[in-house]
């Protein structure tokens, strides 16, 4: 099988492991715990660290002038809404009208992507007591446009972890003086990479 949105290659997770890349045997079985281990990361985090190029979504913004949404990696943004929350969007924002935030996108030296918009000039979000989507955003959506080197790294660590826990399928890595050593749930190591990148309450990042 082949990695499909993938955080590491499968040459990455094969020179961690001291496989040669002519050594071809187990491959098919490293790839899907690199797959796999970007799937996790992505569960924990609470967020994508791929784009799918220009999508379109929508969303119900929070107030006249509050609108959450998934992460947006590209600059390139169309903001339209539905003035009668009718599904015509018939108002199309200018870059004057909203303002990306967070403003300073940075953080314990990380950039963070555009999560909110915030009506700044001719229009307000429509809003309805049944919290109709009102607003279309067409974007690049995704933590960023490239993988975050700290995320190629936790995959890695993941996806060893994965294909090691092949040989212990019971949950038991050998035996020691004191009895079975078992594999434990949680990586620290891992956890401690992606903890910064775990996704914050609207407002906060």
């Amino acid at each position: 099988m082949a990695i499909v949105n993938g955080y590491a290659t499968l040459n990455e997770v094969k020179a961690a492991a001291r496989i040669g890349t002519a050594d071809t045997m187990d491959d098919s079985l490293l790839e899907m715990a690199t797959e796999t281990a970007s799937r996790i990361i992505d569960g924990y985090c609470e967020r994508r660290f791929f784009t799918a190029g220009t999508e379109v979504r929508f969303y119900t913004p929070e107030s006249s002038y509050i609108c959450n949404v998934d992460d947006i990696a590209g600059t390139a943004i169309t903001i339209e809404t539905s003035s009668g929350i009718d599904g015509i969007y018939d108002e199309t924002w200018t870059t004057a009208d909203y303002q990306a935030e967070p403003l300073n996108r940075t953080a314990s030296g990380l950039a963070f992507p555009v999560t909110r918009f915030r009506a700044i000039n001719d229009y307000l979000f429509p809003t309805d007591y049944q919290k109709e989507t009102a607003v279309k955003v067409t974007a690049v959506f995704g933590f960023a446009t490239a993988v975050p080197t700290q995320i190629r790294q936790a995959t890695v660590l993941l996806a060893l972890r994965n294909f090691s826990r092949l040989q212990s399928p019971l949950g038991v890595a050998g035996f020691g003086d004191m009895g079975a050593v078992r594999v434990s749930r949680v990586d620290p190591d891992v956890m401690a990479i992606l903890m910064p990148f775990r996704k914050q309450s609207p407002g906060v990042a």
